[in-house]
């Protein structure tokens, strides 16, 4: 019996994931396979194509395992393109001449970059974004230009605008439908993305089309838009769109589709019994071109079976098009009837456009989930998207409105059922997943995960608690391990760290909204010891940062922001008091005394913050920190330089806490109090760190908590001097810092530190583990750094620039951002939820 030979046409995600195919059933082990290839080199990941600018190296992306070809006996050719097939002789002929016959052909040739044939596209400086070629390319081209513009924005468009920015140039993108990723996001989730990415720097041009590349010497100068707009550029990137390859199928007489496609059954199967075609080149049998990964996977499973002889099924007659991916660091995501085409659906909406958040979800008359769009946050996309066409157990509004604007909901897994598909890239389900104990089990027996990665989130909550306890699906390591791997090898960026200590599989990648934060709240605490500029907003530290940190104010909720300047011991003279004053008038900002014996000033525009922190700065205050996981406050009564029974000077000792320890970045946000006398005024027992006075010294409490979870501090230390008060906070900061997890406050370490009190007291007055020299130096460190964040920024006119509402009108304000007035003050405008039939339907 003679050996079949199979021969695959292309080398690309589909084309390797039908190679695993075969060699999981079998079919390499009894059949001849040859794979040609055009690129030079095997099979790479598209889809995280944009990261090899994040550092990932062509190596880095490639999706064949070592060894596999060779374990499996494929021959691989690369750079070796086919250029004719023989249906008659059964063979195929490669550009080198070298001729291979076949009994099964498979064509993967995907598809190709769309140029519109506009005068100047083959300019010196226009390129296409497809390949790990195109991107080595672009590098090069770049280091000498110094604006380029982006024709296309769409998904690959977008991925492309973020490579141009991050290579330093200024970035156009021209879409010529009315919305960014037309095909994936409606009006109003398009709306909240184009305000996100003005807002990084890119200036966006809809409803508009290239007309003409301008050139000078064959060289890119300039580019006309057909609404008469001309941009100044010196390098074109065209992605706006893609076709299908078969070029190959039409030569050969194959069936190919009016509009272009290789025409294919259910079983992939073209007009050929002996020739398949999968992936983006192919006409599937619902009539569609798919261009998503997911699709081509099905495909390749399809005929791999078909190939081994199996039981034939239904084969591939369509595909889920849901989609979640991270565009510019925002999250986008659409699924099901995502635009509203079924017959009396209406649609549920939450939009808050000044902070890019955009939700709708698309259901029916019952309230059965039909599909939806999320922008800006899309953390419930792998809970909504296995929900759809079935009835959620809440109601669609609670889906959508944040915490706080209504009741939250927290569903998790277990709302699932067992035959949701989790993962839709590989078609795993909830049961599947659930036969595994670990990330890396998952994605070594199943593949979910490994795809697009948007379901990653869900697998690990359907994991044993107990089977990681790394501090996410990125690091193996806790955080106080992290904290201990950065400061003793020196480890100055998320990236670094990353790419030496991150899982196998996150490696050289972007990190996740777990590790990133939390990364980067270990860098800033350890800066000054590690040798990296304090400044948050610089360089890699600014993309690490969480909401409030990224513009040096609170967050409100309807995009505007507060501003809480310092008040040590919160002692302030009349002088700064008219000063806030006359800076809350004249911007008309809502006033309120806090818990915390601060003056919060509300409803600054992000635009307004730069000129707010310019008149408290010339009147001496600085930021408060109030944004960041750091020291807020040290409260203080007027201890006995005024009250009678005061035994100490507890406002100059709060001031002296407070000018210290301004600044540190600590896995949770501190709160302290400096108490005159034993009747405790200033709540220091409430507090991570208290201190109150006895005729002796200072007594330290350590450990307590308001808000919604009190605990009591507990007693450290008693009758202290000054130094030994200051020296025990530094040691126990610092511990805290080191020792800590993620998001824990004091009184939740200390209950959990084993050893409890007793132990922290051993480490940090007893000095048992021989480390309170060096948590000193540590804080030595901090204190001769620091630096007030909002001085600067202002210093410098590049920090300047991230603090306006949009990016190409920076003097208009932003009419979103509303109030009312309430009480002679202000409060917002808000109106957060829309429910009703969606514009074009009609009803039963």
């Amino acid at each position: 019996m003679t050996t079949p030979t199979i021969v695959l046409v292309g080398h690309g995600m589909v084309g390797q994931r039908f190679l695993e195919a075969l060699a999981d059933r079998g079919v390499t082990e009894r059949a001849r396979i040859v794979v040609l290839c055009e690129e030079p080199r095997p099979a790479y990941d598209r889809v995280q194509l944009t990261s090899y600018f994040s550092g990932k190296t062509p190596d880095d992306l490639s999706m064949v395992e070592d060894g596999f070809m060779e374990r499996h006996g494929i021959e691989l050719y690369t750079d070796e393109p086919v250029v004719g097939i023989d249906r008659a002789a059964r063979t195929v002929t490669a550009r080198s001449g070298r001729v291979v016959a076949y009994d099964h052909l498979v064509l993967a040739t995907g598809s190709y970059p769309f140029v519109p044939p506009v005068p100047g596209k083959d300019a010196t400086g226009c390129f296409v974004y497809r390949t790990i070629e195109d991107l080595l390319a672009i590098e090069e081209y770049a280091k000498t230009a110094t604006t380029g513009a982006v024709v296309g924005g769409g998904l690959l468009g977008l991925e492309a605008a973020g490579a141009l920015k991050g290579l330093g140039l200024d970035t156009h993108i021209v879409e010529f439908a009315p919305r960014l990723m037309p095909v994936q996001v409606d009006e109003g989730g398009g709306a909240a993305l184009l305000r996100t990415i003005e807002q990084m720097g890119l200036t966006v041009h809809t409803g508009t089309g290239t007309q003409e590349v301008v050139t000078a010497d064959g060289s890119v100068t300039g580019m006309k838009l057909s609404d008469g707009a001309e941009l100044a550029v010196d390098m074109v990137v065209f992605s706006a769109g893609v076709r299908p390859r078969d070029q190959l199928a039409r030569d050969c007489g194959l069936d190919v589709g009016e509009r272009g496609g290789i025409a294919v059954d259910a079983h992939c199967r073209t007009s050929d019994p002996a020739v398949f075609a999968i992936g983006e080149c192919a006409l599937a049998a619902d009539g569609r071109v798919y261009g998503l990964v997911a699709p081509g996977y099905e495909m390749a499973q399809t005929v791999a079976a078909v190939l081994a002889e199996e039981e034939p099924g239904d084969g591939f007659t369509g595909a889920d098009l849901s989609t979640k991916l991270k565009l510019l660091g925002v999250d986008v995501a659409s699924f099901g009837d995502a635009h509203g085409t079924a017959e009396g659906c209406l649609d549920v909406v939450y939009s808050d456009s000044r902070a890019g958040v955009y939700k709708k979800l698309v259901v029916d008359g019952e309230g059965r989930l039909l599909g939806g769009v999320l922008v800006g946050d899309a953390d419930s996309y792998g809970l909504l998207r296995p929900m759809t066409g079935t009835k959620p157990p809440v109601s669609p509004e609670q889906l959508v409105l944040p915490a706080g604007a209504g009741a939250p909901v927290a569903l998790g897994p277990s709302a699932l059922p067992d035959d949701a598909v989790i993962c839709s890239c590989h078609n795993v389900t909830k049961h599947a997943i659930g036969q595994c104990s670990s990330l890396p089990e998952v994605k070594k027996c199943t593949k979910a995960g490994t795809g697009c990665g948007s379901c990653v989130k869900v697998i690990e909550k359907l994991l044993p608690k107990a089977a990681d306890k790394g501090l996410c699906g990125c690091f193996p390591y806790s955080r106080s391990e992290l904290y201990e791997i950065a400061r003793t090898l020196r480890v100055t960026s998320f990236a670094a760290l990353l790419d030496s200590h991150g899982r196998d599989g996150a490696k050289g990648g972007e990190g996740c909204e777990v590790c990133k934060p939390t990364v980067g709240s270990i860098l800033a605490s350890l800066a000054p010891a590690i040798g990296l500029g304090g400044y948050i907003l610089d360089g890699e530290q600014a993309a690490l940062q969480d909401t409030n940190d990224h513009h040096l104010a609170n967050l409100q909720r309807n995009g505007s922001y507060s501003v809480v300047p310092r008040i040590p011991g919160g002692e302030i003279t009349p002088e700064k008091l008219i000063v806030i004053g006359e800076v809350a008038r004249d911007y008309g900002l809502y006033t309120k005394i806090t818990g915390g014996q601060r003056i919060d000033l509300f409803g600054a525009r992000v635009d307004q913050l730069p000129a707010i922190w310019t008149r408290l700065v010339d009147a001496g205050f600085e930021s408060g920190h109030a944004y960041g996981k750091a020291l807020r406050t040290v409260k203080s009564c007027v201890g006995q330089t005024w009250c009678r029974y005061g035994v100490q000077d507890s406002v100059k000792m709060a001031i002296q806490l407070e000018l210290r320890y301004r600044g540190l970045r600590a896995p949770h946000k501190l709160k302290s109090a400096v108490s005159g006398c034993a009747r405790e005024c200033a709540e220091a027992q409430s507090k991570d760190f208290g201190v109150i006075a006895t005729a002796n010294g200072w007594n330290l409490y350590v450990g307590g908590n308001g808000g919604a979870t009190p605990r009591h501090a507990d007693l450290l230390a008693q009758d202290l001097s000054d130094a030994e008060l200051i020296r025990l906070i530094d040691r126990f900061l610092m511990f805290y810092i080191r020792t800590a997890d993620r998001l824990e406050r004091t009184s939740v370490w200390l209950e959990r530190l084993e050893g409890g009190l007793d132990h922290l007291r051993d480490v940090i007055v007893k000095d048992s583990l021989g480390l309170c020299d060096e948590l000193e130096g540590l804080m030595a460190a901090h204190v001769a750094d620091y630096q007030d964040e909002w001085a600067q920024t202002l210093d410098d006119p590049e920090r300047l620039r991230r603090f306006v509402s949009f990016v190409n009108a920076p003097e208009t304000p932003d009419p979103t951002v509303r109030f009312v007035p309430e009480r002679d003050q202000i409060k917002p405008d808000l109106t957060i939820l829309t429910i009703g039939t969606l514009e074009g339907a009609t009803s039963r």
